[in-house]
């Protein structure tokens, strides 16, 4: 019996004392703020940017052939010549010391 009534106070402690933490924790000073809308007059009110609508269509580019393979030509050496710069740089720089 004395083990029920121990039993029963230790669970009426228990469950008082996280009642009274989750109170506490519920109290603090810090508080979260609303999400900010984005508004005024910066253009994002309407659902998408005005330039949006035409802004990727690449069928309709003048001079399409020529853009793109000088666009393609253009990434494909700056992958190819700045590493192989960069090695012949620091072999240079090595060697020289």
């Amino acid at each position: 019996m004395a083990l029920n009534g121990g039993l029963r106070s230790a669970s009426k402690f228990l469950t008082s004392s996280s009642q009274s933490l989750i109170h506490k924790s519920g109290n603090r000073g810090f508080h979260s703020t609303g999400v900010k809308r984005m508004g005024g007059g910066h253009g994002h009110d309407e659902p998408y940017y005005l330039h949006a609508k035409h802004m990727y269509n690449l069928d309709r580019m003048k001079n399409q052939k020529l853009t793109m393979s000088l666009g393609v030509l253009t990434a494909f050496s700056i992958g190819v010549f700045v590493p192989i710069y960069a090695v012949i740089f620091q072999q240079k720089k090595t060697a020289s010391g």
